[in-house]
């Protein structure tokens, strides 16, 4: 007896109009396929509590689960769903393909949409992503740019996406600029799952024809970790040293951190854990300097005596010989003055990639 068997799913989500993640929003917020719009059939305290009654009653959880369900579908059917056409494509997928992403489905086939059940949910999305990030790094070709703190890396980074060049900015994914004052105010970093997925969808954007450019990064940005592969990879890759004055890094700093200008005490407070490394007069110093509000000598004196040095002990152990490499010198970081380095850089990196 012959069994119809359905061909594996591609994992190939731009086919679609919509993707529904049928997930609570807890579910959704650590890690979802990026593009997907959550529509839960049942939010954070409702899905506790049935999973609660599941333990000592289950049909009593099925049928409160299935009215949560039911009522929140038609919400979801109103407020979202009916913007879409009858010919839209329709991905539905809750966290192992089952009863979540079943109720959806029914309810859109039944409204006569084109829909699909993410065989195996998210569970089964999230081994793809794992296996993905172990093989696809090391499929593309890689620019670094290396530099001290302050030098215009991620504005140069901005510059060369303006003039068509494939780059993934990590810290931005990661939200979070690097090292321990790095934090964006009032914004959360990713999840561990959500920062890899987000890294994948931007790998699988790009041509393995062309070098991706990125910023050397360290293995953590913040509290979120880069996949192996792909830290390795960029390690092989083609190292542009970059590097700016004291006083275009200064000023750099003092744009892209007002926060710490305003505040220059919580700023010498997140650097207290480097005494034993810088020495507690070095500090001191720091704290007199922001004490006394003097921001500019502030901003230099740790990036000359902290960062400077680390940076440097960094780059010898990651890129052995950068130090014999031509450097880049910025002498202007506003965007418009970036623009021709970065056109000059593609012309010269871009083709020998």
């Amino acid at each position: 007896m012959n069994h119809f068997k359905p061909p594996e799913f591609t994992f190939d989500f731009s086919k679609y109009d919509l993707i529904i993640d049928a997930r609570s929003p807890r579910e959704f917020e650590e890690d979802h396929i990026p593009g997907a719009v959550n529509l839960p059939v049942a939010n954070n305290e409702e899905y506790a509590e049935v999973g609660t009654m599941h333990r000592t009653n289950k049909h009593g959880a099925y049928k409160i689960g299935v009215q949560y369900s039911l009522k929140n579908i038609a919400r979801h059917l109103e407020e979202t769903v009916s913007k879409y056409d009858a010919a839209s494509n329709i991905l539905v997928y809750c966290f192992r393909g089952g009863k979540r992403s079943r109720l959806w489905l029914d309810a859109l086939e039944t409204i006569g949409y084109q829909v699909e059940r993410l065989p195996g949910g998210w569970k089964k999305y999230r081994a793809y992503v794992n296996e993905q990030l172990a093989v696809v790094p090391a499929q593309f070709c890689y620019n670094v740019l290396s530099g001290p703190t302050g030098c215009g890396k991620t504005r140069l980074l901005y510059a060369l996406a303006a003039c068509g060049a494939q780059v993934i900015d990590l810290e931005e994914i990661a939200m979070h600029r690097g090292s321990v004052i790095g934090a964006l105010p009032g914004t959360p970093q990713p999840t561990q799952k959500l920062f890899d997925s987000q890294i994948l969808q931007k790998l699988k954007s790009f041509s393995t024809d062309r070098p991706i450019w990125v910023e050397a990064e360290s293995k953590k940005i913040g509290n979120v970790q880069l996949p192996d592969a792909l830290l390795s990879t960029m390690r092989m890759g083609a190292i542009i040293p970059v590097d700016a004055d004291m006083g275009q890094r200064v000023r750099l700093w003092r744009e892209d951190y007002r926060h710490f200008e305003e505040d220059p005490q919580s700023l010498v407070g997140r650097l207290e854990y480097l005494r034993p490394l810088v020495g507690g007069k070095e500090l001191d110093e720091w704290r007199l300097l922001a004490d006394e509000r003097k921001m500019p000598e502030l901003f230099e004196r740790i990036m000359r005596n902290h960062y400077d040095p680390a940076y440097a002990r960094s780059t010898q152990k990651n890129y052995p010989g950068i130090e014999k490499l031509e450097k880049v010198f910025l002498t202007d970081l506003s965007p418009d003055g970036l623009l021709p380095v970065a056109r000059a850089l593609i012309a010269r990196h871009d083709a020998a990639g």
